[in-house]
């Protein structure tokens, strides 16, 4: 988990209440798992757990994280009503609690997103004052903020390959804040995870995802988070 701070880590984003923990810092969760996941799902399955588990409806959780699958921003007037605005959209949803998952943190929650062509898992903190940390991808693991441009790369786990991506970013002038690697197994696929101070190019992503060992490319814009 990063240790950098901010005026944001401060003051916490412009935001939709009651709770930055239960409102923010889920809506941006949400978020993080659409644009992962590109397309509106048609299905989303969402566990929440401890903490979480307890509040979420009270404290409009389940609100928060709809509206983050919806691609709302934090300061949407529409998260009250994003149940309702799911529904006319076609999405599918249902919760679940589980309320005593010791190993996990007291404000996590599992995101199931599908489509007929698709499907993702996310798992999730909110650390409060609507910071975030994304701890699991397809069960992957993995640890990052989406406070900066990040780069999530699936691909086979062949010799080199980390180095080689680690050399496309920087030869963009890009320096890299932070990674982390996962893989299922030696010489399996793996799941590299780079967050990074500066923008990629258009050409550089095209680059990296023309490599045949590369299976799929996502890039978060700080920006649009």
């Amino acid at each position: 988990m990063s240790d950098r701070s901010s005026i944001f880590d401060m003051i916490g984003p412009i935001m939709i209440g009651p709770s930055s923990s239960h409102t923010a810092g889920v809506v941006r969760i949400g978020r993080v798992a659409r644009m992962l996941f590109g397309p509106q799902p048609s299905d989303a399955e969402i566990t929440f757990y401890n903490s979480f588990a307890r509040t979420y409806e009270g404290h409009g959780s389940d609100r928060a994280v709809i509206a983050g699958i919806l691609d709302m921003s934090t300061d949407d007037e529409r998260i009250r009503e994003a149940l309702s605005v799911a529904e006319m959209a076609g999405l599918k949803f249902n919760f679940k609690a589980v309320n005593n998952a010791s190993a996990l943190h007291p404000n996590s929650v599992r995101i199931r997103l599908s489509s007929p062509q698709k499907s993702l898992s996310m798992l999730g903190i909110s650390r409060g004052g609507g910071l975030i940390s994304i701890l699991e991808i397809d069960d992957y693991r993995c640890n990052f903020t989406a406070q900066d441009h990040t780069l999530v790369v699936t691909a086979e786990d062949v010799k080199g390959s980390i180095a080689f991506i680690s050399t496309i970013v920087s030869n963009d002038h890009c320096n890299i804040a932070t990674m982390t690697v996962d893989r299922r197994a030696k010489n399996q696929t793996a799941k590299l995870v780079i967050e990074m101070d500066s923008e990629l190019r258009p050409l550089t992503l095209e680059y990296i995802r023309s490599q045949t060992w590369i299976h799929q490319v996502d890039y978060l814009h700080l920006v649009s988070i």
